[in-house]
């Protein structure tokens, strides 16, 4: 027993006057789970890690929840058309090879992505590299260099203007016609075939469409606008990129789809797009209801109003996600949660069984999708 007090009763009797009438039932009920501390091991994967951090918290108990939608989008036996939307310096980041491989293991059905990320694709798949650079490095010294920085990474960029020339001159084969960039880079990605860490050749290769709603935005609209100027100075009518025709695209896609599921990798256009996309399905006299599933990773915070760190609860009060979606944001640098979450679903098996979907398409009309 506790020594006495001053008012006659021992420290272990003693309750707080404030905690009088506190509702005990409820609180015993918010009560009910204690966190447990992550464990590693030796032979740890990264699926038992995320399963671990479903039981701590902050983010890491984010990241496992959105690793668990992840999984659960997948395994779904209504099969929901899988969009991936890309944004951010993810190919200098070294995520290159973990998007082709969403793609390669059919975890993904479409891609929607910024223009920079692609252009750094196809820079690569012509023999361009990023290299190890330095966030303190001399920037008038690289100028003269050439050499551009993206923090810590290096790029070379006359290879960029090799590269931009060579979209130019891709086009020229075009001149006269107005494609959506799904189509444009369709045709682009099939010289890009044999490269088996490229996202325009995992696209190429398993029918993914590929949508680049900013495509203006980026190296390869710098080698689009080579190509108008030339055009021009010949008298000859350009190739251009349809922006609404992409619109169109995409939400044919989302209407003849029996369900549809976001994966956002930090915010920008394709977030945008993609769940404007929904939206945009009343055009066709449909209410989708909105994604069945969402998750996104970002660093991006919500407090400053902009659409990359809105937060997939504020999406359903658009009808772009689903009032009985399931939906996480893990608010992790998209470096680190990428290869986490990919992995967590391809150690867990979740793709495994799921049909791969075909796109028929005529024109800039989506006859039909099936599943193969």
């Amino acid at each position: 027993m506790g020594s006495k007090g001053k008012l006659g009763h021992t420290a272990d009797e003693y309750v707080h006057a404030a905690a009088v009438g506190v509702d005990r039932k409820r609180k015993k009920a918010l009560l009910g789970k204690a966190t447990t501390p992550v464990k590693v091991g030796r032979k740890t994967t990264v699926a038992e890690l995320l399963d671990a951090y479903r039981e701590a918290s902050f983010q890491a108990r984010a990241l496992a929840k959105a690793a668990r939608v992840f999984e659960g989008m997948l395994r779904d036996r209504q099969r929901p058309t899988v969009m991936l939307g890309l944004a951010g310096s993810l190919i200098a980041a070294g995520m290159r090879q973990v998007i082709v491989d969403l793609i390669e293991e059919n975890m993904v059905d479409v891609v929607v992505s910024t223009g920079a990320i692609i252009s750094q694709d196809y820079y690569q798949v012509r023999g361009g590299r990023h290299y190890h650079g330095h966030p303190e490095a001399d920037d008038k010294e690289l100028r003269d260099l050439y050499i551009d920085r993206l923090y810590d990474t290096f790029i070379d960029e006359e290879k960029y203007w090799e590269t931009d020339l060579a979209v130019s001159r891709f086009a020229d084969a075009l001149a006269g016609r107005s494609l959506s960039s799904r189509a444009f880079l369709a045709l682009l990605a099939e010289g890009c075939k044999h490269d088996k860490g490229s996202i325009l050749g995992a696209c190429a290769r398993r029918g993914i469409p590929l949508f680049v709603p900013a495509l203006n935005d980026s190296s390869i609209g710098i080698g689009l606008t080579e190509h108008y100027h030339r055009a021009r100075q010949k008298g000859i009518e350009p190739f251009q990129i349809s922006s609404i025709r992409d619109n169109y695209e995409l939400t044919q896609i989302v209407v003849k789809s029996p369900a549809t599921a976001a994966v956002y990798v930090s915010g920008g256009v394709p977030k945008n797009y993609i769940n404007d996309s929904i939206v945009m399905s009343y055009i066709f006299g449909i209410d989708t209801g909105g994604h069945k599933y969402a998750l996104q990773v970002t660093t991006d915070a919500p407090h400053w109003g902009g659409l990359g760190g809105s937060t997939l609860s504020e999406a359903t009060s658009w009808g772009k996600v689903s009032k009985e979606a399931r939906h996480e944001m893990a608010f992790v640098e998209t470096s680190v949660s990428l290869p986490m979450i990919y992995g967590y679903a391809l150690q867990k098996n979740a793709a495994r069984g799921r049909k791969r979907l075909r796109y028929s398409w005529n024109g800039d009309i989506l006859e039909k999708i099936s599943r193969v």
